[in-house]
């Protein structure tokens, strides 16, 4: 998997430090996603199709956190604003049955992801 990450380049011990701990959270956090759905999967005795990028029917009894994720990469949520920065449209991309399915085995509340759009939350200004 390509993570297309531009280089990174921490000189001060205090921005090794925390980059050391933000890869470290990242990985746990991927362990944990792989970890609770395999469990999952395992205790039904199935398996998720639509991960394998090559073949969509191909039925996965142990996805990787890296299929895991890349099953939520075309999420998008568009915000158009007028001229005085008032939300006009939020717009968020509707859950495929696979991404469902995944929510679900996580044992996440799909509401969640719907209230994202509805949060009134102030994007950055690109200069």
């Amino acid at each position: 998997m390509s993570w297309d990450i531009a280089p990174l380049f921490v000189r001060k011990d205090d921005q090794i430090e925390g980059m050391t701990y933000l890869l470290t959270l990242c990985v746990r956090v991927m362990t944990l996603i792989e970890f609770v759905v395999q469990r999952s999967l395992k205790e039904e005795k199935t398996g998720l199709s639509g991960v394998h990028p090559e073949n969509r029917r191909k039925i996965k009894e142990k996805p990787s956190a890296e299929r895991i994720l890349k099953a939520f990469s075309r999420i998008s949520l568009t915000i158009i604003t007028d001229q005085a920065g008032n939300v006009i449209v939020r717009s968020l991309k509707t859950l495929s049955n696979l991404q469902r399915e995944i929510i679900q085995r996580l044992n996440l509340d799909p509401f969640a992801y719907f209230f994202c759009s509805l949060m009134n939350f102030q994007l950055p200004v690109l200069a």
